[in-house]
């Protein structure tokens, strides 16, 4: 059969052959499609006459359209074509380089091939490929694109004959990465706790994992991998499976059950663990260890009680990595191993709503996977839900259950008005519930949007359905049923109707407003408010002109009604320096353990114009990198314009250790990039 016999008999076989692509199929670029662009006819001499702005933009266009084309069907933030031919295991070799900074890779890619090919197309970002062969040694021919921001290369791999659908290929790439690689934190020792040995963390989320392997880098596709690192002999090696042998200075790990590429992690560093639990440790620098150990003993415990609602933990391990302040997430579910931040480490276990919230992405996100980033909320929206039902459930008395839940959800919610009234705006795209991720990427979409107004939609189905007791049946059935899948809305829409097909109430849900429209929810469930009535109290108080403060205000507070308090100041407008000076000396929050009080503490600071305070605010911002913390506070701090600059300068300080996606995301917020 000719080329184009291939081609347009591949178009027409796309949807009937291959279960991964989505119904409403699309192509996407990373520039807009719009006509306007191939449609101009601008002769000779206009384009001379033309601003030198206009012209180098159009000639910018003109070179991103030649050289990237179309993105995949079913990603528009990949340029991998998974329709045609898909990764189903990975055999990695990496040999860690502290010196260079570089990792030196093998990858042995086994791929299933889907339809008539004469290539395959991979992401990469800033990878040095050296030889790509067939796994029995002959010689591959492939391209490499020009880079495209943020996005990486196209690398284009040539077959030496077509392959046909149920044929497999052993593709081995010999390739090495970048210091600068965006997926990597190369930390020098005086940035650990122990001041005396280099240390190396990744975090792939959302598209980075291109930055360490040539891979399709799409949550679409999902693989197992093994792999063997070699790093010097006194470091401990650990990844996202179960570690297996450590001889010298080799490791080797296996992690049979497939995961998409952002989940791939490593981590390397001098490192000590304590056993939590059957199946589980908690990993850190030994400076951290036991403080660590105690914070997180009752993490079996957490593991069972998701086991109860979620059914079994497929993961066989579940361990626990502490890692260095840079870290830029509370934690990453990364599979057999959650990072975790060091700011976790409050010494009360107040902030076990995280780990929590890792373990039941081991289910809702890790085995259930959203198809692309547009459908994060089946991650997050999903984790969060189970989150506050797991965590209720560890309360034996119900009707305090069921308090906590929805106290945790008013405190959800706050941040989600803060996110969207406060920060993004109510009109902006991003606040869709399933947003439209064509020409934008997933790094600039992160916001709290896909977490608490999915968790929102999802307590709102259950209460128009019928409550936890048919609920619960139906999530237990919904994740055993798209198990080590990827998956979109329409999917999870179509199943949710069809399992309730007899409940009338899912008849006035309106899908079109919560899914694709901007904004705060449509309907905001009927919260318990029990817990949050001496905080609104209380706000009264302070909000009085001749308030007066006592640490007996808040001494039957918990730490979650301080964090609701000090939230609710942020809320309004700002208290008058000298009150919110009383006020912080009587409840004694300046000096909390407590990172998420600290934080907010700091906030209001901020917005009351405290110049005293500007030294624990830059030492806050430069101790960690947790995005959740210091993006609000520079966002603060760049809208107070006499310490504008002071924030810029200390920022562009700092910003060689940052990760990236944290230096990414505050040049934005600090208007230093576009």
């Amino acid at each position: 059969m000719a080329v184009i016999g291939k081609l347009v008999t591949r178009h027409f076989r796309l949807s009937l052959r291959c279960s991964l692509i989505n119904r409403k199929q699309r192509h996407y670029s990373i520039l807009a499609q719009k006509p306007v662009y191939t449609s101009i006819y601008i002769s000779k001499n206009e384009f001379k006459t033309l601003p030198a702005v206009v012209t180098q933009k159009l000639c910018a266009i003109n070179s991103h359209m030649k050289t990237m084309g179309a993105l995949s069907p079913l990603d528009p933030s990949s340029f991998s074509r998974p329709e045609l031919a898909v990764i189903k295991h990975v055999d990695l070799l990496y040999k860690v380089d502290f010196d260079k900074k570089m990792l030196y890779g093998t990858s042995v890619l086994t791929i299933q091939v889907l339809d008539y090919i004469e290539d395959v197309i991979l992401d990469t970002n800033n990878l040095t490929i050296e030889a790509v062969e067939l796994k029995d040694g002959t010689t591959l021919k492939y391209k490499l694109d020009e880079p495209i921001p943020n996005y990486g290369s196209k690398l284009t791999i040539t077959l030496p004959q077509s392959a046909a659908p149920e044929q497999k290929l052993q593709i081995k790439i010999k390739y090495s990465t970048e210091p600068s690689a965006t997926a990597l934190q190369w930390l020098e020792p005086n940035q650990t706790s122990g001041k005396k040995h280099p240390y190396l963390f990744s975090q792939c989320q959302p598209v980075h994992a291109r930055s360490i392997l040539p891979c399709q880098d799409t949550p679409a596709v999902k693989f197992t991998y093994e792999a063997e690192v070699i790093a010097p002999e006194e470091f401990t090696v650990l990844m996202s499976a179960i570690r297996g042998e450590s001889n010298g200075n080799k490791t080797t790990f296996r992690q049979p059950v497939p995961i998409p590429s952002y989940l791939l992690a490593l981590a390397v560093g001098v490192l000590e663990s304590r056993r939590l639990g059957p199946r589980s440790q908690v990993w850190s620098e030994k400076e951290e260890i036991e403080q660590s150990a105690w914070e997180f003993a009752e993490t079996e415990k957490y593991l069972q009680a998701a086991e109860r609602l979620c059914g079994p933990y497929q993961w066989t391990q579940y361990d626990l990595l502490v890692l260095p302040p840079s870290f830029p997430y509370g934690g990453m579910e990364n599979p057999c191993l959650t990072f975790v931040t060091p700011t976790l480490l409050a010494g009360d276990r107040s902030q076990a709503d995280v780990i929590v919230h890792e373990i039941m992405h081991s289910w809702t996100g890790n085995l259930v996977t959203n198809r692309n980033f547009e459908h994060f909320w089946l991650n997050e929206g999903f984790t969060v839900f189970l989150e506050r039902k797991v965590g209720a459930s560890l309360i034996e008395d119900p009707v305090k259950a069921k308090k906590s839940r929805d106290f945790h959800s008013i405190l959800g919610l706050q941040e989600l008005s803060e996110t969207i009234i406060s920060n993004l705006g109510v009109e902006n795209p991003l606040t869709c519930l399933v947003p439209d991720l064509n020409n934008t990427h997933p790094d600039d979409s992160f916001s709290r949007v896909p977490y608490e107004k999915g968790s929102l939609f999802l307590r709102y189905l259950e209460d128009l359905i019928g409550g936890p007791a048919v609920f619960d049946d139906f999530l237990r059935s919904y994740l055993n049923n798209f198990q080590r899948q990827s998956i979109d809305t329409d999917q999870f829409k179509s199943y949710l109707l069809n399992y309730f097909k007899d409940n009338e109430n899912l008849s006035t849900v309106d899908w079109d407003t919560w899914l694709h429209k901007s904004g705060m929810p449509p309907v905001i469930p009927n919260y318990d408010m029990s817990m949050t009535k001496s905080v609104t109290s209380l706000l009264e108080h302070i909000n009085e002109p001749s308030a007066n403060f006592s640490n007996d205000d808040i001494r039957s507070f918990t730490p979650h009604q301080i964090i609701n308090l000090l939230q609710s100041l942020i809320d309004q407008d700002p208290l008058p320096l000298d009150k919110l000076r009383d006020l912080g000396d009587a409840y004694k929050v300046a000096n909390s353990k407590n990172t998420e009080i600290t934080y907010r503490w700091l906030r209001l600071c901020i917005r009351s114009r405290d110049e005293t305070k500007l030294s624990d605010v830059f030492a806050f911002v430069n101790h960690q990198g947790r995005m959740k913390y210091v993006r609000p506070i520079y966002r603060d701090l760049y809208a107070w314009e006499d310490v504008r600059d002071q924030a810029i300068e200390n920022f562009l300080k700092n910003e060689p250790y940052m990760m990236h996606v944290s230096a990414y995301t505050l040049r934005k917020d600090l208007h230093l990039s576009e």
